[in-house]
Order: structure tokens, then C-alpha cells, then sequence
């Protein structure tokens, strides 16, 4: 009968000792990779929801609309006022950076800040702001603050030489986009009243 001899014992014993510690290192491997990708997509999902609830609540909140310089002689409006505030928990709004996007049936304009309003850019004039900072950086930092953004219709729709008739007519509609820095977007659609004879001014 054969006989196992110890020496024989103590090599399966090592040869499965090596075996058993590559099973372990190979399991804190995986464990470490595992571990490193729930950590990033935790972090993915955490960075991707404050984007989402930024884009719902960092937004511009319409307060009112206005068509003013109304030009009697073609019947048009001429320059577009719309006052906005921020809206319920939003941040900071930083109104330069903000992006206006008007549209009518002459075509789609992309608006940026400027000093003064003409064919590519609106201007912003202050309503109410206690700390200035409307003023000094075009920012909505508090909820009693308000400001009005002035969007030329002639010089959108007819350049930066607009000819007679240029503007939002009687009866004639236009919709402003208005996308800020962390994607918020409200849209403002503006409604020219059938008649603008003798009115200096008219609600949107």
C-alpha cells in the first residue's frame, strides 16, 4: 500500500496557500475597483442632480412686459420692455451672462448683454435694487430685486439700419427665450393688441 510521506504533505499545503492568497488579492482588487467606481458614480449622480435643480430654479421670473416707442405713423412697436425678478430659491443671477432668444416670423435672433440695445443684444435698466448690484454687475441677488430688460424690435427685425414698419405690428406675436448661465429657461410671449392707435405704450 502506498504511503504519503509528510514531505509530500507540506508541498500541497504551500501550493495551496499560494492559490488561496492570489484568490484574496485578486478579491481586494476587484473589491478596491468596485469600491472607486460606486465613489465616481455617486459623485456623477450628485454633481448631475444640483445641474438639474439649478436649470428648474435658477431661472427669471416675468414680472411684466411693455411695448413702448410706438411709432404712429406704421403702427408698430418699436422697443420691448420686460421686467423680471428671480424666481422662488433661485441663486444669484448674473443677467450679462444670460442669453436671449427671440423669435417671430421674421426669423430666430440670439440676444446677448450689452450697454445699449440693438440688432444682436438687449440692455438692462434697473426697477429696484438696494445693494447696487444690478448696477455695478447685472446680478439678481435678492428676491425684492427687479430689473427690465430692453430689447429693440426695429433694429432685431430690421438690423442696424431698420427701415419705416420695422417692429412688432397690430396684432403680430414674438416669444423671448431667456436661458441663464446654469440652463434655467422662461419664455415670454409677447401678443401686440389689435390697435395701437394713440397709445404711448401697451401691455404685452
Amino acid at each position: 500500500m502506498f504511503m504519503e510521506s509528510d514531505e509530500d504533505r507540506g508541498q500541497v499545503g504551500i501550493g495551496t496557500l499560494i492559490v488561496f492568497i492570489a484568490m484574496v488579492l485578486v478579491a481586494a482588487i476587484a473589491a478596491g475597483v468596485l469600491i472607486n467606481t460606486a465613489g465616481f458614480l455617486q459623485s456623477s449622480a450628485e454633481e448631475t442632480g444640483q445641474q438639474s435643480s439649478d436649470q428648474v430654479t435658477n431661472r427669471l421670473e416675468v414680472v411684466n412686459t411693455v411695448g413702448e416707442d410706438i411709432d404712429q405713423g406704421e403702427k408698430v412697436i418699436q422697443q420691448v420692455e420686460v421686467t423680471v425678478k428671480k424666481a422662488p430659491g433661485a441663486a444669484n443671477i448674473d443677467m450679462g451672462s444670460t442669453i436671449a432668444q427671440w423669435v417671430d416670423t421674421s426669423g430666430s435672433y440670439d440676444l446677448t448683454y450689452a450697454s445699449s440695445a440693438d440688432a444682436s443684444s438687449f440692455s438692462i435698466n434697473t426697477v429696484q435694487d438696494d445693494d447696487d448690484s444690478i448696477t455695478d454687475s447685472q446680478v439678481l441677488n435678492d428676491p425684492s430685486d427687479r430689473a427690465t430688460l430692453v430689447f429693440r424690435a426695429d433694429n432685431i427685425r430690421g438690423g442696424s439700419s431698420p427701415a419705416a414698419g420695422d417692429g412688432i405690428g397690430e396684432g403680430e406675436t414674438a416669444t423671448i427665450q431667456l436661458n441663464t448661465q446654469s440652463g434655467g429657461t422662461s419664455t415670454v410671449r409677447l401678443v401686440a393688441p389689435e390697435t395701437l392707435s394713440g397709445n404711448s405704450a401697451v401691455t404685452l
